[in-house]
């Protein structure tokens, strides 16, 4: 049975996800990427997965430096996802002009999250178009108790489903 791309995608966008920022980082190259492909695995010891396009340059840095950082964010101030759609500005104190900080493995934590997990890489899955890095939570923090995180449904943003294919016959 065949099932229409364009249903599949209608049916897991609705998947309800978490948004955030993720941190990588190799030698002195850092990046942060918005994700939400994120969720917690075991719980001894905690594991988290984290799915990364291999093409992403996020995938690169995690693959080299073996750490990554999620950085959970207010669900009142979701515009901060946008500018993490392509490759972060880094200007050695922030990334895309947000100050960030070095977590326990390297990887950059935000100043304004709020809520992180730095993670040390622990195995890698590749699933296809994505690869499935899955991180022992090493350090952790909790900046704002009080605010609720973000998640998809709180942005018009859709990721996931089938591959999108150019349509145009180019």
């Amino acid at each position: 049975m065949t099932i229409d791309d364009e249903l599949l995608n209608r049916v897991t966008w609705k998947i309800p996800n978490a948004l955030a920022l993720v941190g990588s980082r190799a030698g002195d190259e850092r990046n942060a990427m918005t994700t939400s492909w994120i969720t917690q695995l075991s719980m001894q010891p905690v594991l988290i997965g984290l799915g990364v396009d291999n093409e992403a340059v996020t995938h690169r840095l995690i693959t080299q430096g073996g750490c990554f950082t999620v950085n959970l964010w207010d669900a009142d101030d979701t515009r901060v996802f946008v500018k993490f759609s392509k490759p972060a500005r880094d200007d050695g104190a922030t990334l895309n002009d947000r100050p960030v900080r070095a977590a326990t493995t390297g990887a950059p934590v935000f100043d304004e999250a709020i809520a992180w997990l730095d993670c040390a890489v622990r195995h890698t899955i590749d699933l296809g178009t994505h690869t499935l890095f899955v991180g022992e939570v090493v350090d952790a923090a909790v900046n704002r108790d009080d605010v609720r995180a973000a998640s998809m449904s709180d942005t018009r943003m859709k990721y996931g489903g089938a591959k999108r294919h150019d349509r145009s016959g180019a």
